[in-house]
């Protein structure tokens, strides 16, 4: 039994949703478009009594204003962005995008969700306290 490690933040949530990718991936395999994946992944997290959100909008800011909005794939009780990608090769940048959305909105905690030819999941974090703040 390996030891989970301590004050993970968001770490029972993480671990929930990993817990459906890998759910989701076993039963579908490689293949399918994102949206697919996305909604067998909602499905699951619904179906374990989790709260989704599905392409939902954000503002982002320049300079303290409102810049432009972006849509985010999924958030999960409010607490957890979640970026799914089906390509055959995850981009080298590929967080990055995730990252961008954790700097967009006051969550600090996202997974990236790849769908590959062989599952991998990475999770971004993005505290609070290192943000710029928007006034």
């Amino acid at each position: 039994m390996t030891a989970k490690p301590k004050n993970l933040l968001e770490a029972e949530l993480t671990e929930s949703v990993i817990g459906s990718f890998f759910d989701a991936y076993g039963e579908l395999g490689f293949g399918y478009r994102e949206y697919i994946y996305a909604l067998a992944l909602e499905r699951d997290l619904v179906a374990k009594g989790h709260r989704v959100e599905r392409e939902l909008s954000v503002m982002v800011y320049f300079r303290g204003h409102p810049l432009a909005r972006q849509t985010l794939d999924m958030i999960v009780d409010g607490r957890l962005v979640v970026e799914t990608k089906s390509t055959e090769r995850l981009r080298a940048n590929a967080t990055q995008q995730l990252f961008s959305y954790l700097h967009a909105t006051n969550l600090q905690v996202g997974l990236l969700l790849h769908f590959g030819p062989e599952p991998k999941f990475y999770r971004v974090i993005y505290e609070n306290r290192l943000k710029l703040r928007r006034t």
